[in-house]
């Protein structure tokens, strides 16, 4: 999971409206909450995972998204190296005139997951990671430094269903100083998920997440709720669907997540 939030208009509309995908790899788009799974020795994983989103505001218009596409390479049966680069764009309008609009390459994350237990049908693992300051800062599109993160993540599978639950912690770090002034540093993220077959190709999701609210000048943290599907159309390529709504007004007010994942 990618954390920006620099304070100008551009800056909070990209950093809203990119929370999804992040540069992180997730094993079950279009869910937040990772799960423990890893691809497996010498299996690679593919996505390409997009949202489009819209806040309204006070007046303030705020749409946009991301085109994410991430790389899983699994380099033991439980350690899986994750490469995600996502490209953004957003537009804000204020009395219906466009004030900004901007559009790049965002920040670069690399990740390793390693699963370190799994018993009878409960997996525990954990996912360091580092963003790397591909994009461009002053348009908002990144932070200007290295930043890096830690996951706990469990999963717990039952006949037809699972179970994920994340924690996690982002430590961000701002070239500007007025992002660093009015940026909170430390973000901690909690987030729950389930999934459910509903036929041998059709899996319904949800999911519900809160982290910190990035900006210094907010005490109100935003929260999600996430619906979708996903769809197998074939034994090696998944795509998927999902609504996710804001459930406090510092999250974005709606988005609409989809994606495809191919494994070989």
């Amino acid at each position: 999971m990618k954390y920006v939030l620099p304070p100008s208009w551009i800056s909070l509309a990209v950093a809203l409206l990119a929370l999804a995908l992040p540069a992180t790899a997730r094993a079950a788009h279009p869910l937040i909450t990772d799960d423990a799974g890893t691809a497996g020795r010498g299996n690679f994983l593919v996505e390409i995972n997009s949202e489009f989103a819209r806040d309204d505001e006070a007046g303030t218009e705020e749409t946009g998204g991301e085109l994410a596409l991430s790389l899983t390479a699994g380099l033991g049966d439980n350690l899986d190296l994750v490469l995600g680069l996502p490209y953004a764009w957003s537009k804000v309008k204020e009395g219906g005139a466009v004030t900004s609009e901007e559009d790049g390459v965002s920040d670069a994350s690399v990740e390793v997951k390693w699963r370190f237990l799994e018993n009878d049908g409960l997996a525990l693992a954990l996912k360091p990671g580092i963003t790397l300051p591909t994009g461009d800062d002053e348009k908002g599109l990144g932070t200007g430094r290295v930043c890096y993160s830690l996951f706990f993540i469990a999963t717990r599978e039952f006949e037809g269903w699972a179970l994920h639950a994340n924690l996690g912690y982002g430590r961000n770090e701002f070239s500007l100083a007025e992002d660093d002034e009015a940026s909170r540093h430390d973000i901690w993220h909690a987030s729950v998920a389930a999934e459910a077959a509903l036929t041998e190709d059709l899996t319904a999701v949800a999911n519900l997440g809160i982290e910190t609210n990035e900006d210094r000048a907010s005490n109100a943290h935003p929260a999600f709720a996430l619906a979708g599907i996903i769809y197998s159309l074939s034994e090696n390529v998944d795509i998927d669907l999902g609504m996710k709504a804001g459930l406090t007004g510092a999250e974005t007010d709606l988005a609409v997540l989809a994606g495809t994942a191919i494994s070989f």
